[in-house]
């Protein structure tokens, strides 16, 4: 009784979590995207590179963390109630990992390593392609946070 009694409290309070996580993590990765990437492009070099160095780890360290909140919430889901759509979605939300350290975290050494004497054409251009990367990363949540809303829908 009391492994029935706890998969309802899971199921009950997991599904929204992951659910209001991914929403989280979506929110942040879309602000950046279509707010703060725009405001920094439109910046000279020196202040565009400067401002990217400030905010990204923050940024970082803030969508990690939900990253792996949001799939622990999402495996809490699956555990209780079995539909694979919590996987399917904890697939897409983890799948930010593999993108950012093989595509994203080279551009992230280069920028964080080039002083801003030295910002130019190309630190614009590494930070322009940060930006189109990135917007995989919003593309991926949105994904995670339609296949938990879906998840969280089902009554079967």
């Amino acid at each position: 009784m009391e492994n029935t009694a706890a998969r309802f409290v899971t199921a009950r309070f997991a599904g929204p979590a992951t659910l209001a996580l991914a929403a989280l993590f979506t929110g942040a990765a879309l602000y950046i995207l279509v707010a703060e990437q725009p405001a920094r492009l439109s910046l000279d070099a020196p202040a565009l590179l400067r401002q990217w160095q400030v905010s990204i780890g923050p940024a970082t360290r803030m969508q990690a963390s939900l990253v792996v909140l949001t799939a622990a919430a999402g495996f809490l889901s699956w555990r209780a109630t079995g539909r694979r759509l919590w996987l399917f979605g904890m697939a897409a939300i983890l799948a930010n990992l593999p993108l950012t350290l093989i595509a994203i975290a080279p551009i992230n050494s280069a920028l964080q390593a080039l002083p801003l004497d030295q910002a130019d054409t190309v630190s614009r251009a590494l930070i322009a392609r940060w930006g189109e990367l990135h917007s995989i990363r919003a593309g991926l949540g949105i994904l995670a946070t339609g296949l938990f809303a879906w998840a969280l829908s089902r009554r079967d």
